[in-house]
């Protein structure tokens, strides 16, 4: 017999370490569907619907961190204030100092969750020391915030954007759930003239966000999900036990992985920020289509790259002051953007390894200029492609032992014979793959007339489309909810 129990329901509400509310969730979507009637009814009431979308906003990352979300709170007041006290600063020393303040203030916090362990492990094998290690929870998606309010209280003190009067204004920006966890960042002056316009949904934006929604879902819960569990990290796990083609095709299944993972939480954010009448930058371009590890750069996390660009590399100096600064500058960016994804020297070192190809690559440009074209778009595409995935062993790898025995068993241990008996064994991962491979390859003008198809769609008819997306993910998603790659970032 059914028995009702609310405090099992209640339960569902409530924050739980274990399961992260995420876009792919079952609870989301119900949760979702009440705050967007809601967010309907208010759309009369500017104040009141900015309102309720922040205190939906700061639930959601309460259902994702628990009781940090007053770090959240806390980051809002602080950089609202400085930046109000950095304008208002009569002498450039003063407004040096604030803005220090404030950078101090975001890359503390930042450092600190972290990367507490990982300097005291640096110094216990430098000194022989026994510190930690410390039992520090890392806030999920907090260099996404942090990164997302620096740019705006370094864009005040630029002079390029206008302190707010109004904290909650900022704080609705900041708090803002689509993006706030995992990207796109979202820079202050794209995002803060958009909320007090005139809002207004269109038929093509609505079209829009239902497809870019059901796409990032199918990439996430569908693609990466499943060559994930099935595959992906049984390789990872304990690559000496496999032949070195099954490792290789655990790097290539990564690849896809991850950036149907990331892409894939992107378009589900891009896609419910239109639903809600906001517009975000696009952060991934077909990355995989790239013929240079600097074309990748304009393709992969797009707002990142940009971010990293404007605050870090051109303040370094950027490219303006001679060959061998424009190569260190590169370097710096890389390695910076390395320690950014995470505390290990791994990602060091997967950074380092980008910037040297960026800086390589810059080299050829100079004392090469003219290659064929197709020879060109060949060899680029190839070398491209596999430096990436090279790179993503030490992304994705649990220590540098894994690192060293994937390398081992590929180089020395490749075994093409296996090939027949890993395409019947893996059949449902290679279908999967070569999918995902393929539609990554297809042309843009491909994507767009199918956005057109689902945008002309009446209600209905979108609604239909929705219901058929989550059914098949109910279909082939694992047991558990996967949380999303950069959730520890």
């Amino acid at each position: 017999m059914f028995h009702f129990d609310p405090a099992k329901i209640l339960e569902q509400f409530a924050y739980n370490p274990q399961s992260p509310l995420i876009f792919s969730s079952g609870l989301f979507l119900f949760l979702f569907l009440g705050f967007l009637l809601v967010y309907r009814m208010l759309l009369p009431n500017e104040r009141l619907r900015i309102l309720w979308c922040t205190a939906f906003s700061v639930y959601f990352y309460y259902k994702s961190s628990g009781l940090f979300f007053l770090l959240l709170v806390a980051s809002v007041v602080v950089d609202f204030n400085l930046a109000k006290w950095i304008e208002q600063a009569k002498t450039r020393g003063g407004k040096n100092g604030l803005l220090v303040l404030s950078l101090v203030a975001n890359l503390g916090m930042l450092a600190y969750f972290k990367y507490t362990n990982y300097f005291a492990d640096l110094w216990n094998g430098l000194t022989g020391a026994g510190i930690g290690p410390f039992e520090i929870f890392l806030p999920v998606g907090i260099s996404f915030f942090t990164f997302q309010s620096l740019s705006y209280t370094i864009d005040v003190y630029r002079g390029q954007l206008k302190a707010l009067d109004d904290m909650r204004d900022y704080a609705f920006f900041v708090t803002f759930f689509p993006q706030m966890v995992a990207g796109p960042i979202v820079r202050a002056a794209d995002f803060l003239p958009q909320i007090h316009r005139p809002l207004h949904i269109s038929r093509e934006d609505f079209g829009r966000g239902v497809f870019l929604f059901c796409i990032g879902l199918f990439k996430k819960a569908v693609i990466s999900d499943y060559i994930s569990v099935n595959f992906v990290e049984r390789i990872f796990d304990s690559p000496q036990q496999y032949t070195g083609l099954e490792n290789l095709m655990g790097v290539y299944g990564y690849a896809l992985q991850i950036y149907c993972d990331f892409s894939g939480y992107s378009d589900m954010a891009i896609g419910i920020g239109l639903l809600l009448g906001f517009t975000f930058p696009i952060n991934f371009d077909s990355p995989y289509q790239s013929l240079s590890v600097t074309e990748f750069w304009r393709r992969w996390h797009i707002s990142l790259s940009t971010w990293l660009r404007d605050y870090l590399y051109i303040s370094l100096g950027g490219n303006r002051k001679g060959r061998l600064r424009t190569y260190f500058n590169l370097m710096v960016t890389m390695l910076l953007g390395g320690m950014w994804h995470g505390a290990a020297t791994r990602f060091i070192i997967w950074g380092g390894l980008h910037g040297l190809a960026l800086s390589a690559e810059r080299l050829w440009k100079d004392i090469f200029p003219g290659i064929p074209g197709r020879l060109r778009k060949v060899l680029g595409g190839i070398w491209t492609f596999h430096f990436v995935c090279f790179c993503w062993i030490f992304f994705r790898a649990e220590n540098m032992d894994t690192i060293r025995s994937m390398l081992y068993q590929i180089v020395f241990d490749f075994r093409p014979e296996v090939l027949g008996d890993f395409l019947e064994g893996y059949a449902p991962v290679v279908f999967w793959m070569t999918l995902g491979y393929a539609l990554h390859l297809l042309p843009r003008t491909w994507e767009q007339g199918a956005q057109k198809v689902v945008t002309g769609l009446p209600l209905i008819g979108k609604a239909v489309l929705l219901t058929l997306f989550i059914a098949l993910v109910m279909q082939v998603k694992s047991s558990d909810v996967q949380p999303f790659i950069y959730f520890q970032f």
